[in-house]
């Protein structure tokens, strides 16, 4: 009787802390930033968006697009964009407060034009980062992070993120 009461007691312990880990495993999020691109005289703001699914309390996978940086290099402008999709590993330092590392691959692609002329090209490799997670409810919550998207551009970003 003690064996099976013990039994019935561990999976209940488990499935509760199942539950709350998976509690709100998708969410989404948008940021605004800051990027710098070597060659670049100054910070470019940046925007985003992202998508994700939360596997366990330290891993998640997510697909994101960012505008880095619209600027103007005498009569050209130049539009640069990013598309990534990344695996975070994620350590939660209190219920509310988490720090994670970013590692994933991402496209991206910069488009000029001059005189109604225009092109484009593009580049993938690489993204990682790191960055810190509040939440302030089960479903809504903040972040910082610093991303390098490549090797001569840093992104840092401010977001919000809804786990639904």
């Amino acid at each position: 009787m003690l064996k099976k009461l013990s039994i019935a007691a561990a999976i209940a312990v488990l499935s509760i802390s199942a539950q709350a880990q998976t509690a709100n495993p998708i969410y989404v999020g948008a940021d605004i930033g800051s990027t710098k691109v070597d060659g670049l005289t100054d910070n470019k703001t940046s925007y985003g968006a992202f998508a994700g699914y939360k596997f366990s309390e330290n891993f998640a996978a997510e697909v994101a697009y960012r505008q880095l940086f619209k600027t103007d290099v005498g009569p050209v402008s130049v539009d640069g964009t990013q598309t990534a999709v990344s695996v975070l590993g994620i350590a939660p330092i209190s219920k509310e407060f988490q720090v994670f590392g970013r590692l994933g691959y991402n496209q991206l692609k910069a488009s000029a034009s001059f005189a109604g002329r225009s092109g484009s090209g593009t580049d993938s490799g690489v993204l990682y980062g790191v960055g810190v997670q509040y939440q302030f409810t089960a479903n809504i919550g903040a972040r910082l992070e610093f991303q390098k998207p490549a090797s001569d551009t840093k992104n840092f970003s401010a977001g919000v993120t809804y786990s639904f």
